[in-house]
């Protein structure tokens, strides 16, 4: 079974679990921490709260692979079901999303890094640090949502096409353009449609 057909053929439920359930059960078990020792009437842990803040990337790593997995293998993976007289721009799809990928990799492995040596240093960035920082990431971010919305909008399209076996505008995909954005919502209602076009 290839990497796009394990996506493709997977339940709602385990995707479900993988990007959503497991991360927030996560975060129930940290707040519950959290929570426990404000009632018993002593500050929340600053150490604890940098902790959660550096291993949490590295623990949603593995349900954002998932979910940008998904969206690769319903873009890619469902092109050859594409009716002959419809071009898709497949490789505008691949290049911002390879951006995407990098961007959020950049973030997630490098802010633990920064906290950590803020939190071993002892200072508090100063604000010239702060605005350098700023500036880089604020323009960086703002293309990476514009990356995350076009490759929200080539996955419902190319799902919609498939589906119904002819070019496309956004009125006929709305409703799964939202319903993936609302991801844990979504999923339930479109992976199983997906389920059966791979059947055929």
């Amino acid at each position: 079974m290839t990497f796009n057909e394990r996506f493709l053929k997977a339940k709602h439920w385990q995707l479900f679990l993988v990007t959503f359930g497991l991360p927030l059960i996560f975060q129930f078990i940290f707040m519950g921490k959290m929570s426990s020792s404000i009632s018993s009437g002593t500050e929340p842990d600053q150490s604890t709260m940098f902790t959660f803040l550096k291993i949490y990337p590295l623990l949603i790593l593995p349900s954002g692979l998932v979910f940008f997995g998904w969206f690769w293998s319903v873009a890619i993976g469902l092109q050859s079901k594409i009716p002959e007289n419809v071009i898709m721009k497949v490789k505008k799809f691949k290049l911002l999303f390879s951006i995407l990928l990098v961007y959020l990799l950049f973030i997630n492995l490098s802010l633990p890094v920064l906290m950590n040596g803020f939190m071993t240093s002892g200072t508090e960035p100063s604000n010239s640090q702060l605005g350098l920082v700023l500036s880089i990431i604020i323009p960086l971010h703002l293309f990476s949502m514009f990356c995350i919305f076009y490759s929200l909008y080539f996955v419902t399209k190319t799902f919609k096409t498939v589906e119904l076996q002819r070019e496309v505008d956004f009125s006929d995909f709305a409703g799964e353009f939202f319903m993936i954005w609302f991801y844990p919502i979504g999923i339930w209602m479109v992976q199983p449609r997906i389920n059966k076009m791979i059947e055929k």
